[in-house]
């Protein structure tokens, strides 16, 4: 009996190093937003509301910004090479991100409208058009001045477009590049980065919106 308990081990630890050998699950990567946005209605001011306003789709011209990767750029090693985190990934392409929080904050003091929908009141009789805000993201980044030092960086430009009968007029634009510290030098703490630089070039925006004269 001994030489078959003998076998029967071998069998035995045969079959845990080929188990220890297969590859491990693929890790799911995390999915990631710029967080669920105001938590409360915002209370009601004597401020007059803000003319309304129709926000375009955002442009980004191509490129790995099109897509769903949390991007990160080493600065101190090659600062023109775009590097995708493996395991973040946003739920949505960043600019649809930014759009979405753009309106959720530029409508607390205006109606901001769609383009499907501000192309329905140009349809109707004596209707008084928005103006027309057109963003071009040029920059969604988690940028690394150092292994340890590392910021959130959003670049965009922002047309102010006037529709009139006789087509389109530009009114205004504004190139906005808005800088935040990353509290880690990880995909997370590039996230957080990159929320509060969005929410800062929003306000940005929003106060140069103000600015612009009136119709």
């Amino acid at each position: 009996m001994k030489p078959v308990r003998l076998v029967l081990s071998l069998c035995a630890v045969v079959a845990l190093a080929a188990c220890s050998g297969l590859p491990d699950k693929p890790t799911r990567a995390l999915m990631y937003d710029f967080g669920p946005g105001p938590l409360a209605t915002q209370p009601t001011t004597r401020q007059a509301p803000l003319a309304p306003l129709a926000i375009d789709d955002i442009s980004t011209y191509g490129g790995a910004i099109e897509n769903m990767s949390v991007l990160y750029r080493l600065a101190y090693a090659d600062e023109q090479q775009l590097r995708p985190y493996s395991q973040a990934r946003w739920s949505m392409p960043p600019a649809q991100l930014v759009r979405q929080r753009m309106r959720e904050q530029l409508s607390q003091r205006r109606t901001v409208f769609t383009p499907g929908e501000s192309a329905a009141l140009n349809r109707s009789q004596n209707a008084v058009l928005p103006r027309v805000l057109k963003i071009e993201l040029q920059e969604c980044s988690h940028l690394f001045t150092a292994p340890e030092t590392s910021v959130g960086l959003i670049r965009m430009r922002a047309p102010l477009i006037d529709v009139t009968p006789a087509g389109e007029k530009l009114l205004a634009q504004r190139s906005v590049i808005v800088q935040r510290p990353a509290p880690s030098a990880d995909a997370p703490g590039g996230v957080r980065a990159l929320t509060a630089a969005t929410d800062a070039a929003i306000e940005e925006i929003d106060q140069w919106l103000q600015q612009v004269p009136t119709r």
